[in-house]
């Protein structure tokens, strides 16, 4: 039977909400050639010398919300930590889970240094992304090859590009709204974080298919949630 370990990504936390903690991780983070994709000088000047020394203590003070909200610890990487603790249980032995962060900490490079002495003969590479992006995934997915690239003895490597359109997690997203009464609320907000629009111009070099590929698969996975939805309000009356 093949050793098998699970690396869930996710994009990253400060150590803590002081400014010194925000401005190592925002200087990790904006310093990615894939997150502000200029000439790399440029990107050095505009991140070391502008960005981060003005933007650490604004964020600061909204980190603190959120790790006031989390108890004093980083909500996401409670969530993380929670979500890899009920994978390692639903895979019973059948294979490892670990978590490590793209920027901050659990780190890449510590957490799959620990992977690397398990001696894996498949490790799946799961960002926990539901729709791939560059600045996202693709960052995620290119650092992990950088790091494995280094070892002696790599072996097969899986990636779990993006899941957006999954019946299982779009069936998530319903659970969740059925916590709540629907009927009680005028309208359903989703909220999709944004990404430059050069961005998406650099996946069809020739500028076509952009708006009809990204926009339908957009809608279908709409579509499918809002069908869903209106199910369980026909249920309630």
């Amino acid at each position: 039977m093949k050793k098998r370990g699970v690396l869930l990504l996710n994009l990253g936390t400060p150590n803590s909400p002081s400014v010194k903690d925000v401005r190592i991780y925002l200087r990790e983070f904006l310093n990615d050639p894939r997150v502000i994709d200029i000439g790399r000088l440029a990107q050095l000047l505009l991140v070391n010398l502008i960005i981060v020394p003005f933007r650490a203590p604004k964020s600061a003070k909204e980190y603190k919300k959120l790790f006031k909200i989390g108890g004093g610890k980083s909500p996401l990487l409670t969530y993380g930590k929670s979500l890899t603790s009920k994978l390692k249980e639903l895979a019973d032995n059948d294979f490892d889970v670990e978590l490590a962060m793209r920027y901050g900490s659990p780190s890449m490079d510590d957490v799959l240094a620990e992977m690397r002495l398990k001696n894996y003969d498949e490790i799946y590479i799961f960002p926990l992304y539901p729709h791939y992006a560059s600045a996202s995934s693709g960052s995620t997915i290119e650092k992990a090859f950088k790091i494995i690239n280094k070892w002696w003895v790599i072996p097969e490597i899986s990636i779990i590009g993006q899941f957006y359109n999954h019946p299982s997690f779009i069936q998530c997203i319903v659970n969740r709204a059925n916590s709540f009464n629907i009927a009680d609320y005028d309208h359903v907000l989703f909220s999709y974080h944004g990404i430059p629009e050069r961005h998406v111009d650099k996946v069809y070099l020739d500028g076509s298919l952009v708006l009809t590929i990204h926009v339908k698969k957009k809608l279908i996975v709409l579509t499918l949630i809002a069908i869903k939805l209106r199910a369980m309000l026909q249920q309630d009356y």
